[in-house]
């Protein structure tokens, strides 16, 4: 998807990998199937720890394959994420939203219970599953003869760039990836720059899917294939999400608005470029849909 008026106004060709319209509204759809089918025979029950979307996708995923599924979630998570889960019938645990709570609550449901383990992004199953997003992308543009210059993706626990950045090496090297994220939650950036995976932080953003830290696996690859992380405000992503809902009628969760958020307000490095922007999904509660479309500085669109 493409927007001329957007595209004039950032001076850049820009076109939209529509995640958001993806099963379940996520790209998180993709590795979740692919680690699903990797399963061994006869399992019975898989667990996972998600501010939501992986944990629907999951519970989609494996009541395909007619497997239990239970999902712990940050109680802090939007309502929207928390009725998802629930509605793919998984079971819901909650905890308190913090990493260790998730992953302390998770290690107790599994040593009752032995269910499998499907991590929401450090896993190898996953990050390949999420890679199909690049194997599209590339297929795609080359279909419409063109190659981008970049490709811009969100960046939480890393799973769908470290997905991105390994396809793309493989299929079309000579395309820059580019991580976007809040600079309320940049310890992506901070990892890169360092080269020391930072796992200490406190997020402040609107972005709720973007709160995670990177993981290790995510981590080796990144580090390895992708080309540099930006940084977003939080004004970026709001203008971004009502730039979106304005010129191309498309309602995103604020996690998806970042990689937008970067070409506007890191323009120099976009301009007169060939751009593919992951909106990574559309799940978010409707109450905050208001709030976020009609902040007055968004009056220029």
């Amino acid at each position: 998807m493409t927007s001329a008026s957007i595209n004039q106004w950032l001076g850049a060709e820009i076109y939209f990998k529509c995640e958001h319209l993806q099963k379940v509204g996520a790209f998180k759809a993709r590795g979740a199937a692919n680690a699903v089918l990797q399963l061994p025979a006869g399992t019975e029950m898989v667990a996972t720890h998600s501010s939501g979307n992986h944990g629907a996708a999951l519970a989609w995923a494996a009541a395909e394959r007619g497997i239990r599924c239970t999902v712990v979630m940050p109680d802090n998570a939007p309502e929207a994420k928390k009725a998802a889960v629930a509605a793919y019938g998984a079971d819901i645990i909650y905890c308190a939203p913090t990493l260790a709570a998730r992953e302390g609550a998770l290690a107790e449901l599994v040593a009752k219970t032995g269910a499998h383990v499907v991590p929401p992004f450090d896993d190898a199953h996953i990050i390949a599953g999420q890679g199909t997003v690049a194997q599209e992308i590339v297929g795609q543009c080359r279909e419409r003869g063109f190659c981008p210059d970049l490709v811009v993706a969100p960046v939480g626990g890393g799973g769908l760039l470290a997905g991105i950045a390994l396809a793309i090496s493989a299929m079309a090297p000579d395309i820059k990836v580019l991580g976007a994220e809040p600079a309320g939650a940049d310890d992506a950036q901070r990892s890169l720059r360092s080269g020391v995976r930072v796992t200490e932080q406190v997020p402040e953003t609107i972005a709720d899917g973007l709160r995670t830290t990177l993981g290790v696996r995510n981590f080796a690859v990144i580090r390895e294939h992708v080309n540099d992380i930006v940084t977003v405000s939080e004004a970026g992503i709001r203008l971004a999400l009502a730039l979106l809902w304005h010129r191309t009628k498309q309602l995103v969760e604020p996690s998806a608005a970042v990689g937008l958020a970067s070409v506007i307000e890191h323009g120099a490095r976009f301009r007169n470029k060939r751009v593919v922007v992951v909106l990574s999904g559309g799940n978010m509660d409707l109450a905050a849909v208001a709030g976020l479309l009609t902040d007055p500085e968004n009056d220029q669109l």
